[in-house]
């Protein structure tokens, strides 16, 4: 398992309960990773949805936030994109294969082995789920 470090954010932990200050776990970042300093997360409809539940889908603690634009903070060392000071953008989605037919052609929506979304999603590294940006930093794929 990759080793944590536990930040600040923002999220709930049912579909009644207010939005509330907790410390969740973030990986710190592997070879091909970039670690986010957040320093703007929008809110969407989306996330109001998936924090109350309205698809039945959502596992708590929830902490939504897909809208994410920051300041990279550190870099793997396989990464060739990007460098620490540069600025980042983070979508709906923080991972995929990178290895399926969809994802060789920059289509990671449509990974065939399954894409990971940035929060109610199933975390590949940790186990559990993924969350979101209301949070003090994120770590994600550079791809």
């Amino acid at each position: 398992m990759n080793a944590t470090t536990n930040v600040k954010a923002y999220g709930t932990v049912a579909a009644d309960a207010p939005l509330k200050q907790m410390d969740i776990p973030r990986r710190n970042a592997t070879a091909k990773d970039i670690e986010i300093e957040i320093l703007f997360c929008g809110v969407c409809h989306s996330d109001l949805h998936t924090a109350r539940n309205d698809w039945e889908n959502t596992i708590y603690p929830a902490i939504p936030g897909h809208e994410i634009v920051g300041k990279v903070i550190k870099v793997g060392n396989e990464v060739t994109k990007l460098k620490v000071g540069d600025f980042a953008a983070v979508g709906c989605l923080v991972d995929s294969c990178k290895t399926c037919d969809n994802c060789k052609q920059d289509l990671e929506q449509y990974c065939s082995n399954g894409w990971v979304g940035t929060y109610n999603g199933e975390d590949k590294h940790l186990g559990g789920m993924t969350f979101g940006g209301y949070s003090e930093k994120i770590v994600v794929d550079e791809a």
